[in-house]
């Protein structure tokens, strides 16, 4: 449900026109009203915003793939185990910072997730399409860049890149 000034809306335009109008002749007198003999004095110069560092990783989103069905043969247990063995790959090199299964979520069709720490997005797309289940089909990727203040993630297992 919407609800609505009681007040016309032309007021509250008008309004401000008045406090800025008001602000304006008031910011004037009070230079009027300043002593002769004491100098005016200067505005404090505008703090600068603070630099923010970030630091950039890039978000590999798992999707199933054309070739994804529910059924567990031994080849889609095969494909499995070397789709973990290339994870530990990547974590082992340090391109790979941390890697999981999504749960739970209203789209069936996101699968995991990985977050690459790698030069380019260009490396991490290739890293991340040399996993057998996406080669299988089983699996794609959607790879974007993510960037986070620097300071505010870390992940104490991840080993640094080679």
């Amino acid at each position: 449900m919407t609800t609505h000034s009681p007040l016309p809306r032309f007021h509250s335009r008008h309004a401000a026109l008045a406090a800025l109008l008001c602000c304006s002749l008031f910011a004037g007198t009070a230079d009027a009203q300043q002593p002769k003999d004491k100098p005016a004095q200067a505005t404090p110069p505008a703090k600068a915003a603070p630099k923010v560092d970030f630091e950039k990783h890039y978000l590999v989103i798992l999707r199933r793939g054309p070739s994804w069905t529910p059924e567990v043969t031994p080849e889609v247990e095969r494909i499995q185990a070397e789709h973990l063995a290339h994870l530990g790959r990547m974590a082992e090199s340090g391109k790979l910072v941390i890697a999981g299964p999504f749960a739970e979520q209203q789209d069936p069709t996101f699968r995991g997730m990985c977050l690459y720490k790698t030069e380019t997005l260009e490396e991490a797309r290739k890293l991340a399409e040399e996993d057998p289940a996406v080669k299988a089909g089983r699996l794609k990727v959607e790879i974007m860049a993510w960037y986070t203040e620097k300071g505010y993630m870390t992940f104490p297992k991840a080993k640094p890149a080679k």
